[in-house]
């Protein structure tokens, strides 16, 4: 069952999503994006996408990562974008979620 701002993702917006041991972000410059290193290879991120995994320290639940994106851009309305993400990158084991 999903809540009102999970909306269909199923993911809660106090779920606080972290990047798995064994995983890494950084930038590399050589392909002036960010990248999500993991021992089978990388995946080189959007924008939007660094955004949100930057975030992703499991600490922040989702609803505080949504208002720091929205704050830090000024954007609004962005929820149902970040919960998408959250639940690919949960169901493509690039996050987990933490306690």
């Amino acid at each position: 069952m999903s809540d009102a701002a999970g909306g269909a993702t199923g993911v809660s917006a106090d779920a606080r999503p972290a990047i798995p041991r064994g995983l890494k972000l950084q930038w590399e410059a050589a392909q002036d994006a960010h990248v999500l290193l993991f021992p089978e290879g990388e995946v080189v991120l959007n924008g939007s996408a660094a955004e949100i995994m930057s975030r992703c320290d499991g600490v922040r639940t989702i609803a505080e990562i949504v208002a720091d994106i929205e704050r830090t851009h000024s954007l609004s309305g962005i929820a149902a974008d970040v919960h998408g993400f959250v639940a690919l990158a949960l169901g493509k084991r690039w996050l987990e979620l933490k306690p």
